[in-house]
């Protein structure tokens, strides 16, 4: 409802009997506004308005170059103009709201629309049988029947043809020898390898991208080659490169995490491959049509043998630390957290240098508890935030003490 809409419905209303304060609610105006219309005839109130559409603005003297900015970029924003006039103009004073207000007038005016470069996608055609498998991580956070939560990570692997899933959890972050071990338990899972495997950017396989080449990491580089695979490195934040993996790690999170309850890892990861038997490998998949366990009796002809599993174990040497009662170690003159309570279990723990990380393991072969990137100062205290309490407690318990 325009001004003088509203200017005539006042003079209707209260010509029916209506009261000032009755007219404003209705209308949803103030009682000042009310009663500055009605100071002014109907010439008067539209001459007025005819004013207020050609009042000068702030920016004007500068129209001419916003409009010959827009001209040239149509997907220019109003954040870019802003900076742009005070870089030419630093003596201007306008807010950014006036700014926004202006360049929108100026696009309808003129009819420049907001051109947003959008990506082109088509249809790819379906992988050959035994072409492809995509790999990728995930993480969750899960309840524990004393109402905890914990950290999981997972790593998900499916060929791309068949779409035939394999899912391993851990409870505590992937090192690059549990990646390979992983992908040796994938292998055996589905009865051979593939031609090519594809990879986000992850620091556990690549350490650095160096002109456009991916620099793997030392280990994963060993393995690749011993297994003679073939691999492809998506480029960083472009998802639609693997689609496949990428709803495969939401399936897993949504349809088998979900309000799950966690009790122990090794339970857990058979429950998922229970659950693969059960949902994630024998529903119907919704592109192919088809039952991915079906489609993949076929693959797996088509898949490279695997002739002998690979083991790796955790490369912890014999160095030991000494655990200091400030529950942290000395390595290379730095200190180094590990989890609170380290020095009442135990007094040793045995650590191992992998590229920029220092793994800290409960015993040789045990669990790892912490890990940290190398510091190349001297005399500093690097600290996890996961180390400041003791997390076999239940934070009630931990508030408790």
């Amino acid at each position: 409802m325009d001004k003088f809409e509203v200017y005539v419905n006042i003079r209707q209303l209260l010509e029916q009997g209506f009261s000032k304060t009755a007219i404003a609610n209705k209308l949803g105006i103030s009682r000042p506004t009310l009663y500055r219309y009605l100071k002014k005839s109907p010439r008067e109130m539209a001459d007025w308005i005819d004013s207020t559409k050609t009042r000068a603005k702030k920016l004007d003297p500068y129209k001419d170059k916003i409009l010959s900015w827009l001209r040239e970029h149509p997907a220019l924003k109003a954040s870019q103009v802003e900076d742009w006039l005070k870089e030419k103009y630093p003596s201007l004073q306008v807010s950014e709201s006036t700014i926004r207000a202006f360049v929108r007038s100026l696009r309808k005016e003129y009819g420049i629309p907001k051109e947003e470069r959008m990506r082109d996608y088509e249809a790819v055609p379906e992988m050959e049988a035994g072409e492809q498998i995509q790999v990728d991580f995930g993480e969750t956070w899960q309840e524990t029947p004393e109402k905890r939560k914990v950290k999981l990570h997972f790593i998900a692997f499916v060929l791309s043809h068949s779409r035939y899933k394999y899912v391993e959890w851990l409870d505590r972050p992937f090192t690059v020898q549990d990646l390979i071990n992983c992908h040796e338990n994938a292998f055996a899972w589905f009865e051979g390898i593939p031609r090519e495997l594809v990879y986000d950017q992850d620091h556990l396989i690549v350490v650095s991208e160096n002109g456009g080449d991916l620099i793997l990491t030392k280990e994963f580089e060993a393995y690749r080659q011993e297994r003679k695979l073939k691999l492809r490195i998506c480029r960083k934040a472009d998802p639609e490169s693997k689609g496949k993996i990428e709803n495969v790690v939401g399936y897993v999170k949504h349809n088998y995490a979900k309000y799950r309850i966690f009790t122990n890892i090794d339970r857990w990861n058979e429950d998922c491959w229970k659950w693969l038997h059960r949902t994630g490998n024998y529903k119907i998949h919704g592109t192919i049509k088809k039952r991915p366990v079906e489609v993949f009796q076929q693959e797996k002809k088509h898949l490279r043998p695997v002739t002998q599993k690979i083991s790796y174990t955790n490369p912890v040497s014999s160095i030991t630390r000494t655990v200091r009662k400030d529950n942290t170690i000395l390595y290379q003159t730095n200190r180094y957290s590990v989890p609170l309570g380290t020095y009442n279990k135990q007094k040793t723990v045995y650590i191992a240098q992998i590229d920029e990380y220092l793994l800290v393991y409960a015993s040789k072969n045990g669990p790892l508890i912490a890990k940290h990137r190398l510091c190349q100062e001297k005399g500093k205290l690097i600290r996890d935030r996961q180390h400041t309490r003791d997390r076999s407690k239940g934070i009630d318990a931990f508030i408790h003490t």
